[in-house]
């Protein structure tokens, strides 16, 4: 049996989760999430992972794997790409999916795989930052409302107020511009959704996958914007492909997920004992 830790640092949270792999198969044991908050990305991180391991309640760890900008955290035994931890984590949470949308505070990507976890292709935005979870989150701010309340509002809306622009500084001032001609917030919202789940279907289409997309990220818990997105993949365009995007009560931790679990087939390969309950004690 082996334990085996994953660490995924983002841009506004550190994620960690905990595996165990027996001949059994793998199981999840316990996850934690971390806001960074203006302090050392490795105390953040070594925070994340004595939570994840107490919740596990494991004293000792296999192998530490980072991924996302993880990669000098000294406390890690190795790092892999992050789309090769979203691709896998996304099939542990669910075998069907076939392709997977990271959609973070900084950027989106689509990333295609095979049953195994393999990564066929990927595929980021290239455009501003207006399509990202950063973004989102100043608009709320100046809207006034909670990042909870976003996807609720949103799916409220009866009159969609279209976003023009991809340049999230034009952007902003388009939503100035609405506010001060009334426009409700959750048509602002809805209109923001639209224009961003226009570029994620693009993205999504591009790999040419069809069935079931995975959301992951810090915006998988947008309901809003789910459901935007999946208006725009059954708009039925020419050429376009047959694709459902959906979410899981653990999409943001699916890159630590998927890190953990790759640490573990590669802890049993080379073998290594990377951490205890004492190493920071």
């Amino acid at each position: 049996m082996t334990i085996s830790a994953g660490i995924d640092v983002g841009s506004s949270a550190v994620k960690a989760a905990v595996v165990e792999t027996s001949p059994d198969g793998t199981r999840l044991l316990a996850q934690a999430l971390r806001r960074i908050r203006r302090r050392e990305m490795a105390e953040i991180a070594l925070e994340a992972l004595a939570d994840a391991r107490t919740r596990a309640g494991v004293d000792r760890v296999d192998y530490i794997a980072t991924t996302g900008e993880g990669q000098d955290l000294e406390v890690a035994t190795g790092h892999f790409y992050g789309m090769t931890a979203h691709a896998r984590g996304a099939l542990f949470l669910d075998p069907r999916v076939r392709a997977v949308l990271d959609a973070g505070a900084l950027h989106a990507r689509a990333v295609s795989m095979d049953p195994s976890g393999r990564v066929h292709s990927t595929k980021m935005t290239s455009q501003c930052a207006s399509g990202s979870g950063q973004f989102l989150e100043n608009i709320s701010r100046y809207l006034g409302v909670t990042r909870e309340e976003l996807g609720p509002l949103s799916l409220a809306s009866t009159k969609p107020e279209k976003i023009s622009s991809i340049c999230a500084v034009l952007a902003e001032t388009d939503v100035i511009n609405m506010v001060s001609r009334g426009v409700a917030t959750a048509d602002i919202l809805r209109g923001i959704h639209e224009s961003m789940a226009g570029r994620f279907g693009q993205l999504l289409r591009s790999l040419g996958v069809e069935g079931t997309a995975l959301v992951t990220g810090g915006l998988a818990a947008d309901e809003g914007l789910l459901a935007a997105l999946n208006d725009e993949l059954r708009t039925g365009r020419k050429g376009a492909v047959a694709l459902q995007a959906v979410v899981h009560p653990l999409s943001v931790y699916a890159g630590a997920i998927g890190a953990a679990i790759w640490g573990g087939v590669r802890h049993a390969r080379v073998g290594g004992v990377a951490w205890t309950a004492s190493a920071t004690a």
